[in-house]
């Protein structure tokens, strides 16, 4: 036997065992499938997801349907195999694992950072619609995450309103990072927090994390609200956007009459203070999601559009949104006549359309 031909023959059994192990191994990528849709004007666990104080409320018979995308954990091994299955999926889709979880982190940040952006994102719907119905509301700095094992752990909670830190008042603009920064690690500093109407002060030392001075909270704009008004679907979703669809439902609770006709509508967008909707993910997936669900109307992020058209939706109508007004105005052309012209998305719209 040549020299050739025993190399060949040594050569085939360590490529289909190259190509073993390449099919079973972890690959750098997550996937994403459609995941829950959920009814924001109606329950969780009994309880109204929307609750207000001090002002009337009025019942619709329809629904207002956050949605959600179902992503593989940053800890699960993917293989070839998975991977294939689903990029030949109509539904769901692969991604990178660095662009949904970077160079870094950890399970549990991830969870935190989910519920931080999610508390922000109900601050931000309730203010946007409270605005939009002509109320004041004024941005305070509050507490919208804990980290577990920091100093303010066990002090301070999520919602917390910080008034004063170290003798200092803060506001809205208050730079904390530098506050914070002025304090010599280890020494105690008092922090005023304004907790459910009452003030309460503790006492919180910074710690050094990687050269920062730390006191373990995540930091975001707050609203100072002329009624309570409170939103809750759950502990188990997180991230920025449902916003638009908080907002909605928020809107529709404290105006007279039915703004969804009886009708299931969905939706998807991050929104600010003052109303503006916002890019988000997996639009493909969470159009699935409510069309699975029985949406007969679809919200879509102007900056989304492009990506929504390609999405499997059937008879469910889109409508590109960038603001709550549009949404607002969209909605009720809709519930009057289903064939309403409304604003489409286009192949060309992207970020700023």
């Amino acid at each position: 036997m040549t020299q050739r031909t025993w190399a060949a023959l040594l050569a085939v059994p360590l490529f289909v065992a190259l190509g073993l192990y390449t099919a079973i191994s972890a690959l750098p990528f997550v996937t994403y499938a459609p995941g829950l849709t959920m009814n924001v004007l109606g329950d969780n666990g009994g309880k109204p997801i929307i609750q207000v104080q001090g002002h009337r409320t009025y019942s619709d018979d329809g629904q207002l349907r956050m949605t959600t995308v179902s992503v593989t954990q940053r800890d699960a091994k993917l293989d070839l195999f998975t991977l294939m299955r689903t990029w030949f999926s109509s539904h769901d889709a692969v991604y990178p694992y660095a662009i949904q979880y970077g160079d870094g982190g950890t399970q549990q940040q991830d969870v935190q950072e989910g519920q931080a952006e999610m508390i922000g994102s109900q601050d931000n719907a309730i203010a946007s619609a409270l605005r939009q119905l002509g109320y004041q509301v004024s941005p305070v700095m509050e507490i919208q995450g804990i980290t577990p094992g920091l100093p303010a752990e066990g002090k301070l909670q999520p919602r917390d309103i910080i008034r004063r830190f170290a003798g200092t008042k803060v506001n809205a603009g208050t730079d904390m990072v530098k506050l914070i920064a002025r304090v010599p690690v280890g020494k105690k500093v008092p922090v005023t927090v304004e907790r459910k109407g009452k003030r309460v002060t503790v006492h919180v030392a910074p710690v050094d994390v990687q050269g920062n001075h730390k006191i373990g909270v995540a930091l975001g704009i707050g609203y100072q609200l002329p009624f309570k008004v409170t939103v809750d679907p759950g502990a188990d979703i997180g991230g920025p956007s449902a916003g638009l669809m908080f907002a909605l439902s928020i809107y529709d609770l404290l105006t007279p009459g039915s703004l969804t006709g009886g009708a299931k509508i969905a939706g998807t967008g991050e929104i600010d203070g003052h109303g503006h909707v916002g890019e988000i993910g997996g639009i493909q997936q969470k159009i699935v999601g409510a069309r699975r669900d029985g949406a007969q109307l679809f919200l879509v992020p102007a900056a989304n559009c492009a990506d929504a058209l390609t999405a499997d939706r059937g008879s469910m109508r889109l409508a590109k949104v960038s603001t709550l007004r549009g949404a607002i105005t969209a909605v009720t052309a809709w519930t009057r006549n289903q064939d309403a012209a409304l604003p489409q998305c286009t192949a060309s719209d992207g970020p700023g359309s």
